[in-house]
């Protein structure tokens, strides 16, 4: 059974451990090219990164092209009621918190497409 990880880190560590990092990385790719949202980060890229950069490109999505990233919770398929729950009043947080509900959808999918 899918027990998601409670933060970042943890889910990171978790891909790590059942060797599934890079597969998150390839998943995370491809669909924000289907969002026209091309991020394309490297394979070499480490967990630390990975986190930043997401969080960086999650904010300037919300700052800078709001329909852009709703389409690319659409298309990764972020659950609504989770982004309903967030408090938006300061979009740092808000950023990071998004970027954490993608990578969570990510692993979710790599996970069940590595078991099933």
């Amino acid at each position: 059974m899918f027990v998601a990880p409670i933060n970042t880190d943890l889910l990171l560590a978790e891909a790590e451990t059942e060797n599934l990092y890079l597969k998150l990385i390839e998943q995370i790719n491809k669909d924000f090219n289907l969002a026209n949202e091309g991020i394309d980060f490297p394979m070499s890229t480490n967990p630390n990164e990975l986190k930043v950069q997401l969080h960086e490109k999650v904010y300037r999505l919300i700052q800078y092209k709001f329909a852009e990233y709703l389409n690319l919770l659409y298309i990764i398929d972020v659950n609504e009621n989770e982004i309903k729950k967030l408090d938006g009043s300061d979009l740092v947080v808000l950023s990071k918190q998004v970027a954490f509900l993608i990578l969570k959808r990510e692993w979710q999918k790599v996970w069940f497409r590595n078991r099933f």
